[in-house]
């Protein structure tokens, strides 16, 4: 009797081309295409260091991922989970909220990751984020920014300073952005929801470095995307084509003088990758191709793989791109590419100071006080904005975005509510250990449920229960372990849960 959802074959199509291209090392790709997927494990550094990850961390983990300090592999995932196709390369590359593996933990459920420790996401699609190399201060976007493991990535390398502006075009998709940036805690993320035309209109040469990791054809995560293998043809791979010049055309109007762009992509088609850029090189003459830096294992840019009678310029710069493959790393495939804007290029920013409203003087009143009765921090009274009813700390220096959709301009803090303030769930994990008056500290390591047993209080919290805990009425944080997890409000010895609906796991 055949299963009901049969593993759908390796395009055979797909197969001849890279034994052609391949030549004599197609044989161990091959073999690495029906070996186990690979998972990752990346330590939010904004929140503690990869070693005092490892002294705590439940997972098992695997060696440091050697082109991202902060990662480590986990054990293979024990099954590939089917997805959609054309998806960006880090949304395939994202280990998902629960992959399997991992010494039988979910590692997407565990607390450590809802107080965002750690993102999980496949090694090789960390590379673009680390090979474009943000800079704290600096000015990045991120073209198309969901589920968030580069932007989440990028915070981190940029140290939580400067701007980084987290576009999502796809209205489905950026509801998860938000929840993966909020989760992270990173206080320089503004996340919009736009056409890169509209921002380009809007901006101009603006950024010093823009991250297009790019939707293509998904062929090098056919280990673990059944969904890509499904859907693949030689007619997809001339579509995604199409679109990715169009997008990194659009792209390119958005760095300054001297800036970077960096391309990447999760497929090995010479037709998405090194053509694309060839394409670009030929229409923005402005632009250089930069060389990457090489790790153990990865392979050069393949010019010699385009179609030869394409007309090129400066081909053999290509080979200043670099190419993964499973046979090589531990990771799935990857294709990166670094352009540098000439500083001689023309263009004029269009972006101007932000115009979001400061607090009002009753607005300012209530968020002091809620501040000086719960918090042990301070917030610069300069980056505090409002919009609507709600508070939020903005990045240094945010430009204005005009008319463009903005989901989070920033952290928010709170709510205003009738004569008070009500401190919303991004707040919580934006701040550090030690920085709230009342604490309610939960163990991760208590015992799981049990027959006729009232579950663990972590469980309880985290499935939307009230806990009972005594202690000082009003606002409190829940924590486990001591890390920040959301929040609480003790009445009469009960600590009402304010946990998000939609962040609930048990």
């Amino acid at each position: 009797m055949m299963p009901a959802n049969p593993t759908p074959p390796i395009p055979a199509l797909f197969l001849d081309r890279m034994a052609r291209l391949l030549g004599e090392e197609y044989a161990a790709f091959a073999a690495a295409l029906e070996g186990q997927p690979v998972s990752g494990l990346r330590v939010n550094t904004l929140k503690l260091t990869p070693e005092e990850f490892q002294k705590i961390s439940p997972i098992p983990l695997g060696e440091r991922v050697e082109w991202c300090e902060a990662a480590f592999s986990l054990t293979p995932m024990l099954g590939a989970s089917p997805g959609p196709s054309a998806l960006s390369s880090t949304e395939r590359g994202q280990a998902g909220t629960s992959p399997e593996g991992g010494g039988g933990i979910e590692p997407g459920k565990h607390p450590y990751h809802m107080a965002g420790l750690y993102y999980l996401q496949d090694p090789s699609a960390m590379a673009p984020a680390e090979l474009l190399d943000p800079q704290p201060g600096e000015r990045v976007l991120d073209l198309a920014a969901a589920p968030g493991g580069k932007t989440t990535a990028l915070a981190a390398l940029m140290q939580g300073r400067g701007l980084l502006v987290a576009n999502e075009i796809k209205d489905k998709r950026v509801g998860h952005l938000a929840v993966n940036v909020e989760r992270w805690g990173a206080g320089n993320v503004v996340i919009t929801n736009e056409n890169p035309e509209r921002l380009a209109d809007h901006f101009g040469p603006f950024f010093d470095r823009v991250l297009v990791d790019a939707p293509c054809s998904g062929e090098g995560m056919f280990r673990k995307d059944m969904g890509a293998r499904r859907d693949w043809s030689e007619e997809m791979v001339a579509g995604c084509a199409i679109r990715q010049r169009n997008i990194l055309r659009v792209a390119a109007k958005l760095v300054r003088p001297g800036g970077y762009l960096l391309y990447s992509t999760c497929t090995f088609a010479p037709e998405e990758d090194e053509q694309v850029i060839s394409t670009l090189l030929d229409e923005f003459p402005e632009y250089e191709v930069w060389p990457l830096e090489g790790f153990p294992g990865f392979m050069r840019g393949r010019p010699d793989w385009m179609e030869q009678n394409k007309k090129l310029k400066a081909r053999e710069t290509l080979s200043g791109a670099v190419r993964l493959f499973p046979q090589r790393v531990n990771g799935e495939g990857h294709f990166a590419c670094m352009l540098k804007r000439s500083e001689e290029a023309d263009g004029v920013s269009g972006w101007n100071p932000d115009r979001l409203e400061s607090p009002s003087n009753v607005q300012e009143r209530l968020w002091l006080a809620f501040a000086g009765e719960v918090l042990k921090t301070g917030f610069e009274a300069d980056r505090l904005r409002v919009r609507g009813e709600r508070l939020y700390f903005i990045p240094e220096n945010m430009p204005g975005f005009g008319n463009l959709r903005v989901v989070h301009p920033g952290v928010w803090l709170g709510t205003f509510k009738k004569e008070r303030f009500e401190p919303a769930h991004p707040l919580a994990l934006f701040l550090q250990p030690g920085q709230v008056q009342n604490v309610l500290d939960l163990s991760s390591t208590e015992e799981g449920v049990r027959s006729g047993r009232r579950r663990p209080p972590l469980q309880a919290y985290l499935g939307g229960e009230s806990l009972p805990a005594e202690g000082t009425p009003g606002w409190t944080l829940v924590s486990v372990d001591g890390w920040p997890l959301g929040w609480g409000k003790r009445v009469q010895g009960v600590v009402k849960n304010h946990y998000p609906r939609g962040w609930q796991i048990y």
